[in-house]
């Protein structure tokens, strides 16, 4: 009972689902610090999902992990990447 993503997998089968909640959470091998806009929040592989109760969950898709409440506002990763509605803008198959 679960949220289920679907993530790639190396093998031919094609995907392999893993609920989120079931997600190890992200430690400080993984997040570091972080002043300004370049935080988990503002990231591309941010989500939050709706978890059990309503409680939201915090996770990043690029490390399938979860975020611990705060921590993404404080706290980003080696793997940062831009928002692609920044980068490309509102609709950009439409210019």
């Amino acid at each position: 009972m679960g949220l289920h993503l679907r993530r790639s997998s190396g093998e031919s089968s094609g995907s392999l689902e893993l609920p989120i909640d079931v997600w190890p959470f992200l430690d400080q091998s993984v997040l570091v610090r972080s002043r300004g806009r370049k935080v988990c929040m503002t990231c591309h592989w941010f989500r939050h999902h709706s978890g059990v109760n309503c409680i939201p969950l915090l996770t990043c898709q690029l490390h399938q992990g979860l975020l611990a409440q705060g921590e993404h506002l404080t706290h980003r990763c080696q793997g940062w990447t831009d928002d692609m509605v920044r980068q490309r803008g509102w609709a950009p198959e439409a210019g």
